[in-house]
C-alpha cells in the first residue's frame, strides 16, 4: 500500500514536471530575452578649442543644463590683443591693395599714351626727314644754279676787262672816244660786281645745303629717338601685366589678412565655452584658475533626453530577430519595471569584433565561443518623463519574435 502511494507521488511529480516544462515552453516559444544588456545615450566629451587660463566655471557636477548655456569662461585678453592686431593689418592690406587696383587703369591709359605718342612722333620725324631731304635737294640745285651763274659773270668780266684793256691802247691812239672807253670800262666794273654777287650766291647756297643737311641730321635724330620711345612705349603691356600681378597679390594679402581675423576671432569666440546640447554634467574635471590646454577633457555631457538599450544577444538567438519586432524591457533599478519598445537594427558586427584586441582565430588554438551581437532597442516615447533612465543601467529585455 505504501509503495503503490509512493509510486502515485512519483508519477503526480513526473506529471507535474512536464506540466511545467509544457507551460515553460509555451510561455517562453516566440521571444528572445538576454540579461547582458544596459542603456545607452549620446556622451558628448567636452574640451577646450584653444588654451587659456579658466576664469569662470558656471556648472557643477550632474547638473541639468540647456543648449547654449555657459559651462566655462577661459581669460580673452590674449585673444581680443590678436583680433585688434588682425584688424589693423587688414586695413593695412586692404589699402594697399585699393592703390594697386587704382594704379592698373592709369599704367593702361599712361602706356596708350605713351605709344601714341611715339607713333607720332616717329611719323613727324619722318615727315622732318622727307623735308630736309627736299630742302637738300633744292640747295644742291641752288648751288648748281649759282654755280652757273658765277661762271657766265666771271666769263663776262673776264671779257670786259679784256674789252677795257684793248680800248685803253686804242684810246691812246685817239682811234675810240673817251665816252666808249668810260662805257666799257663802267661795264667790267658792272661785270666784277656781277662776279661778286654770284659767289655770295653760291656761298650762300652752300650755307643753305648746310643747314637742310643739319635738318636732316636733327631729323634722323629725332626719328631713332621716337623709335627708342616706341620701343620702350610698347614695354607697356609688360608694366600693365606686372601692375595687375602687384594687384593681384596685394588682393591676395588682404584676403589671407581677412582669414587671420576670422581665425582670431573665431579664437576669442572660444574662450567662452558653452554647452551644444541639452544633458546633465559629468566627470567635471575643471577649476577656476586653472590652465588648459587646446584639446583638454573638461568634461562629459550625457544627453538623457535620447536613451535606448543595447541588448548583446547570442548569435543563436538572432535566427528569427528583425528590425521593428515588440520588446518590453525590465529595469533592475526600478525593481524590475517593464518599459514597452521595438527593435531597431542589429549591428553589423560581433561585439568582440569591435574590442581593443580582437580576437585571432588563425593560430590553430581555436575554441568555439558563442558570440554576442549588440541589438539596439529603442523605447516608446513618454515612458520616462523624470529621465530617470541613465546610461548603463542593466536591464533585461525581452523581444518577442512573433
Amino acid at each position: 500500500m505504501l509503495q503503490q502511494s509512493r509510486v502515485r507521488i512519483g508519477i503526480g511529480i513526473v506529471l507535474l514536471l512536464g506540466l511545467g516544462a509544457v507551460v515553460w515552453a509555451w510561455s517562453t516559444s516566440g521571444r528572445e530575452s538576454t540579461d547582458d544588456a544596459q542603456v545607452d545615450a549620446h556622451l558628448t566629451q567636452m574640451s577646450a578649442r584653444v588654451g587659456g587660463t579658466v576664469t569662470k566655471v558656471a556648472v557643477d557636477d550632474n547638473q541639468l543644463v540647456e543648449a547654449g548655456t555657459l559651462l566655462v569662461q577661459l581669460d580673452p585678453s590674449d585673444y581680443q590683443v590678436a583680433v585688434d592686431k588682425a584688424k589693423a593689418e587688414l586695413a593695412d592690406a586692404e589699402a594697399n591693395a585699393l592703390a594697386a587696383q587704382s594704379s592698373v587703369p592709369i599704367t593702361s591709359t599712361t602706356t596708350t599714351s605713351n605709344v601714341t605718342t611715339a607713333r607720332g612722333g616717329i611719323t613727324q620725324a619722318q615727315s622732318s626727314v622727307a623735308a630736309s631731304e627736299k630742302e637738300i635737294e633744292a640747295a644742291r640745285a641752288r648751288i648748281v644754279s649759282a654755280q652757273a651763274k658765277l661762271r657766265e659773270s666771271e666769263a663776262n668780266a673776264a671779257k670786259s676787262a679784256r674789252d677795257v684793256e684793248r680800248l685803253r691802247g686804242l684810246l691812246a691812239k685817239d682811234e675810240v672816244s673817251q665816252q666808249m672807253f668810260d662805257a666799257t670800262s663802267a661795264t667790267a666794273e658792272a661785270q666784277k660786281a656781277t662776279v661778286d654777287s654770284s659767289r655770295s650766291q653760291v656761298a650762300e647756297a652752300e650755307a643753305g645745303l648746310r643747314v637742310a643737311e643739319s635738318k636732316l641730321a636733327q631729323a634722323h635724330a629725332s626719328e631713332q629717338q621716337a623709335h627708342a620711345e616706341l620701343q620702350t612705349a610698347q614695354t607697356g603691356p609688360s608694366q600693365v601685366t606686372a601692375t595687375k600681378a602687384r594687384a593681384a597679390a596685394a588682393e591676395a594679402h588682404a584676403q589671407q589678412a581677412r582669414a587671420t581675423l576670422a581665425q582670431a576671432e573665431l579664437n576669442l569666440k572660444y574662450t567662452t565655452v558653452t554647452a551644444p546640447v541639452r544633458g546633465i554634467v559629468s566627470k567635471k574635471g575643471v577649476n577656476v584658475g586653472q590652465v588648459v590646454a587646446a584639446g583638454q577633457p573638461l568634461f562629459a555631457i550625457v544627453q538623457i533626453d535620447d536613451v535606448w538599450v543595447t541588448a548583446n544577444f547570442k548569435e543563436t538567438q538572432l535566427k528569427e530577430m528583425r528590425a521593428g519586432q515588440r520588446a518590453v524591457v525590465s529595469v533592475d533599478a526600478y525593481g524590475g519595471k517593464d518599459f514597452t519598445g521595438k527593435v531597431d537594427s542589429i549591428s553589423g558586427a560581433t561585439g568582440a569584433r569591435f574590442s581593443l584586441l580582437p580576437p585571432e582565430n588563425a593560430t590553430g588554438n581555436f575554441v568555439k565561443v558563442v558570440q554576442r551581437v549588440p541589438v539596439k532597442i529603442v523605447l516608446d516615447p513618454g515612458q520616462d518623463p523624470d529621465h530617470r533612465l541613465r546610461p548603463g543601467m542593466s536591464v533585461t529585455p525581452t523581444v518577442y519574435l512573433k
